[in-house]
């Protein structure tokens, strides 16, 4: 076992448990234009169980993100992932109406996942009774990450309205935001100010507690500040925050978008192993269910020593 394997098995784990998966739940959505898809992970055994929201990034579905929503419903979470329109599968046109709002239209999702946890529990068999409503938290993965923002506070100038409303959801407690877009202005290339005007957050009122993950190699074609722009949801946030810094790590954190996903180019699994754990002991500790295993993360990763990472907490 590698140095970095050792500290990984740190971070004390739940029994892994059978999985059930059922896809694609349709869930009715008037005024999107298109019915919203959903799939739900659960363990097949336990109560009380939390529940995660993931939010994917540009252009997946409901079929992204196997590395994370199969673990973490294997250790304890319900986890429903919903594909937004942006998605390949949906195929909008660049002419559609609804684009320059599409960052919008994800986080009614979002919401409209919350309002219909009854028709998304009953479609899962034996999953009646066993979720846990008060145990609330949204993970998401570059788009999705800041479609997660919004629903901790984080406000965007709208380029069609003009305003910045508040989004958030007092149903979820804490978020995941993985490799999630900082600052936009004169922060983004002209690329990214023609194309995706949505891109400029305001982190001022993002008071959830959340954990943000970042790779310092992530050196993303839409900004000209280089991979610490992906600190901004950690560093411009108020309230209970931590940062998980990758080392080494591009905009896939080691392949958490997919099983084989092509746009994976930093492919490492014990970086991926290392996510996982984070994020679930992050999760369990922000949700109030324990908080061993972020205790011993804190203790692992604080240092800077670990060749994976270092974990900061404000």
């Amino acid at each position: 076992m590698t140095e970095s394997g050792a500290v990984i098995t740190e971070i004390p784990l739940s029994e892994p448990t059978p999985v059930v998966s059922v896809k694609a739940v349709v869930l009715e959505a008037p005024g999107r234009g298109e019915d919203l898809r959903v799939r739900i992970s659960a363990p097949t055994t336990g109560r009380e169980l939390p529940i995660i929201l993931l939010s994917h990034g540009f252009g997946s579905s409901l079929d992204g993100y196997g590395p994370l929503a199969d673990f973490w419903a294997s250790h304890g979470f319900v986890v429903i992932q919903p594909t937004h329109l942006d998605s390949r599968t949906v195929g909008l046109p660049q002419d559609d109406p609804r684009v320059p709002r599409i960052w919008r239209f994800r986080v009614e999702d979002m919401k409209r996942v919350l309002d219909q946890l009854d028709l998304l529990e009953a479609a899962v068999p034996g999953l009646g009774g066993r979720l846990d409503r008060t145990r609330i938290a949204a993970a998401g993965h570059s788009f999705g990450g800041q479609t997660v923002g919004n629903l901790l506070g984080l406000r965007v100038h709208d380029p069609v309205g003009g305003a910045e409303d508040d989004l958030s959801d007092p149903r979820i407690k804490a978020g995941v935001l993985l490799a999630t877009a900082g600052t936009g202005g004169a922060d983004l290339t002209p690329f990214a100010a023609e194309h995706f005007p949505f891109m400029n957050p305001d982190f001022a009122n993002m008071a959830t507690p959340a954990l943000v993950v970042a790779g310092d190699k992530d050196d993303s074609p839409l900004t000209v500040r280089g991979p610490e722009w992906m600190y901004d949801p950690y560093v411009l946030s108020p309230g209970d925050k931590s940062l998980l810094t990758l080392f080494g790590a591009e905009h896939s954190l080691g392949g958490i978008a997919g099983y084989e996903v092509q746009e994976t180019t930093d492919e490492n699994p014990e970086r991926v192993a290392l996510v996982q754990r984070v994020t679930w002991a992050y999760l369990r500790h922000a949700l109030g269910i324990e908080d061993d295993g972020w205790t011993a993360a804190q203790k692992a990763l604080s240092d800077g020593a670990n060749p994976l990472g270092r974990l900061d907490s404000k």
